[in-house]
């Protein structure tokens, strides 16, 4: 999630569309984590349903491109205004020690709540010693915040080849302005290449490993085409370009939710090609990734700037829920994990229909991890951290 989505330098005053934007992607997360045990995708319960089936793919489809957008539109003024020795290490700070902690003790702590199903025995001084040493070390969702640390040192590299590399596409996003339309465009053509030909040779399951640095090996580069593209959106002239609150995205949100209702409906049948007339083949034929894909592509796309849109359009002043929460957003992500899994874990053996189970885990997981961040954002010093 949201790692330097929450710790982007502002040049200027905050814009509160943006923010609840990343705040509510926040929500989103913990709600993909409440759910996904009840899922044909994830089904670790013995119950489900088949609505979350439908919130999972749609958020596993594009939440984590869209948080690598949103990280980018402050990264291109953020390193023009600082020394590369000083960006390097604000980035190291905010992005690479949550990571090393999280690492070490919360990512470990989800994983020996599924652990204890299998073996009701261990020890979490066992799990932690066997995890650290030997393996599988999973990363979880905090796979992110290695991964954004490792786009934003590229990111420096190649601000120090030129400044002007983001110009093009930041001339695309003034267009957008008045042509919400011509960004979309770019943004389905650069993901259509960053994505189909990794997808067709890597397939959806393949993961770079290595101890805790993970990412999915599909997708990696179309999480860098969202972040370098924010970063140009971001580069210049940002009020007057996509992401113009006056501008015709906003003005346009309805006809943008049609547009990705489209794509989605797409994504399900060939959900049920492979299922019903191929028989779930693994691997996949190759054109059936492309189509798939290109299908995954045109929704991420189209959701993004529905949502955006929405949140553009909004004038409430607030403070609202979204706008309490902003500050601990980032905090939420890094120690949501371990308690949304545990509370799963307790509630595995009740005879609870999967509703009343994900709606109880959604509920205590943001609470739980809101009044825990909050109260390690009391910790001196850590609110630079979190």
């Amino acid at each position: 999630m949201g790692a330097e989505a929450h710790a982007a330098p502002m040049s200027k005053a905050r814009n509160l569309a943006l923010d609840r934007a990343r705040t509510f992607l926040t929500l989103v997360v913990l709600l993909h984590h409440a759910v996904i045990p009840y899922t044909y995708f994830g089904h670790t319960d013995p119950t489900s349903w088949i609505g979350f089936d439908i919130i999972v793919l749609a958020t596993d489809s594009f939440f984590m491109a869209m948080f690598f957008f949103l990280s980018g539109l402050f990264t291109w003024p953020g390193i023009a205004r600082k020394a590369p020795s000083v960006f390097l290490r604000d980035r190291l700070l905010r992005l690479g020690l949550p990571f090393a902690i999280a690492a070490l003790t919360v990512i470990p702590l989800a994983y020996y709540a599924i652990a204890l199903r299998q073996e009701p025995e261990l020890t979490f001084a066992a799990f932690w010693w066997k995890t650290v040493t030997s393996g599988p070390w999973p990363s979880g969702p905090v796979w992110f915040v290695w991964v954004l640390l490792a786009f934003d040192l590229i990111a420096s590299l190649l601000y120090r080849v030129s400044a002007h590399l983001v110009d093009p596409v930041n001339r695309v996003s003034l267009r957008g302005f008045e042509q919400p339309a011509a960004f979309w465009l770019l943004l389905v053509v650069v993901s259509l290449v960053a994505y189909i030909p990794a997808l067709v040779y890597y397939g959806v399951n393949e993961w770079f490993e290595f101890g805790p640095f993970s990412v999915q090996a599909s997708r990696v580069l179309l999480y860098f085409a969202y972040f370098f593209i924010g970063a140009s959106v971001g580069a210049a002239n940002f009020d007057h370009g996509i992401l113009g609150a006056e501008g015709q995205l906003p003005n346009s949100r309805w006809q943008w939710v049609i547009v990705t209702l489209i794509p989605y409906c797409l994504m399900w049948g060939m959900i049920y090609i492979k299922r019903e007339i191929l028989g779930n083949p693994d691997p996949l034929p190759p054109w059936y990734d492309v189509f798939y894909g290109t299908f995954f592509v045109l929704f991420s796309a189209s959701i993004m700037l529905a949502i955006l849109a929405f949140f553009l359009h909004s004038k409430a002043p607030g403070p609202n829920l979204l706008d309490r929460m902003q500050a601990d957003a980032y905090g939420m992500f890094l120690v949501h994990y371990p308690i949304a899994l545990w509370i799963q874990y307790a509630l595995y053996d009740y005879s609870l229909p999967a509703i009343v189970k994900a709606a109880v885990g959604f509920v205590l997981t943001v609470i739980l991890s809101w009044g825990v961040t909050a109260g390690l954002r009391k910790i001196p010093g850590a609110s630079h951290v979190l």
